[in-house]
């Protein structure tokens, strides 16, 4: 069964609304899938360096540990790919059936100016 956890950091620095919202969508998308990864969006911004921040929930449905080294990314929508890249983060590791919130930020370069207009986006392993 699925479970919800949140790193060390992220357990501390959340605000009750946050974590309140992070827990509605953990209990509506725990069950959508019943192996591989699935990211559930939780919010679209930009950051004072007018980095794209794309905050999932990322469920982990496999049998083993998730980590991101040199993980490619995608954000897109229906019709294009809006933002992309390689990632790796050593802090993230995600262990089977375990579900966690994330932050990924694009930088300038990495991303469209149309993500910022995209409604629906939905981040995506690119294998």
């Amino acid at each position: 069964m699925q479970q919800l956890q949140f790193e060390r950091s992220w357990n501390k620095a959340l605000s009750t609304q946050d974590r309140n919202t992070i827990e509605e969508i953990f209990n509506i998308t725990k069950e959508q899938k019943s192996s591989g990864v699935l990211f559930s969006p939780v919010r679209k911004s930009l950051n004072y360096r007018n980095e794209l921040l794309i905050t999932v929930l990322v469920h982990n449905f496999s049998d083993s540990m998730l980590t991101f080294h040199n993980t490619h990314l995608v954000y897109r929508t229906i019709e294009k790919v809006v933002a992309e890249k390689e990632f790796t983060i050593p802090a993230l590791s995600i262990p089977p059936k375990v579900s966690m919130p994330w932050t990924f930020i694009f930088s300038k370069n990495d991303y469209h100016m149309d993500a910022l207009n995209c409604e629906n986006g939905q981040l995506l392993l690119d294998k």
